[in-house]
């Protein structure tokens, strides 16, 4: 029963991101990515037809849950062109996000796509600001659904005892995403101290502080 419900939601997300799809249309049946191609085009370049095969559109990872293991306490495994080359010009990718215990998606944005969630196991709270300020926000429990569009700020947060999970659907190919606080606090050259103390109305020390706390581990 379990398994008819996520296939049905599947094929759900799949209908919609089509219909919705934001990339341009492709102008034959495949155009397989090719990413060792030095041509620069918007998206990739086709690999010969001759040497596709049926792994250019398959693609394990989401299968099993991730293993998390960082301070916010979420993992996105992405499945868009990077993991399958035959997504490329067709719009659509999907990811999956896992979260322990009280775990968190920071806020962030996906600059090309509209994304859509389904709830696999748990209960999150999750909400989107619009560019009113508005906070548009609600619980969401397994196998309910929930939209965030495209560009606006948004998060997931398991405030439960247990793991949650989710599976995410993009009318993208590369969706991208920018996480608000390591987008300002860890940019490279740095955001200068004196815009960021200015924004948010605190002291150097303070910025510093955030900068530590969001900086790359060193290996």
């Amino acid at each position: 029963m379990a398994i008819n419900l996520f296939s049905t939601y599947l094929l759900i997300f799949s209908i919609i991101a089509g219909v919705l799809a934001v990339d341009p249309d492709t102008l034959q049946d495949v155009c397989v990515a090719d990413t060792s191609s030095g041509v620069k085009v918007n998206g990739f370049a086709c690999k010969d037809s001759a040497n596709i095969t049926a792994d250019d559109f398959f693609f394990a990872g989401l299968a099993k849950p991730g293993v998390v293991n960082n301070s916010v306490g979420s993992l996105v495994t992405g499945a868009n062109v990077e993991k399958i080359p035959g997504l490329n010009t067709l719009g659509v990718s999907l990811s999956r996000i896992d979260y322990e215990a009280g775990g968190l998606n920071p806020p962030h944005t996906h600059p090309r796509a509209t994304e859509m969630i389904f709830v696999l196991e748990g209960e999150l709270d999750v909400g989107f600001i619009t560019t009113a300020d508005k906070l548009i926000s609600k619980t969401v429990k397994k196998g309910e659904i929930y939209v965030f569009p495209k560009a606006l700020v948004h998060f997931q947060k398991n405030n439960g005892d247990k793991p949650a999970s989710v599976i995410s659907a993009f009318n993208s190919q590369l969706p991208g995403t920018q996480s608000i606080a390591a987008t300002l606090f860890t940019a490279t050259p740095p955001v200068p101290d004196n815009v960021l103390t200015k924004a948010f109305q605190v002291g150097t020390k303070e910025i510093e502080k955030i900068k530590s706390k969001l900086a790359p581990k060193k290996t």
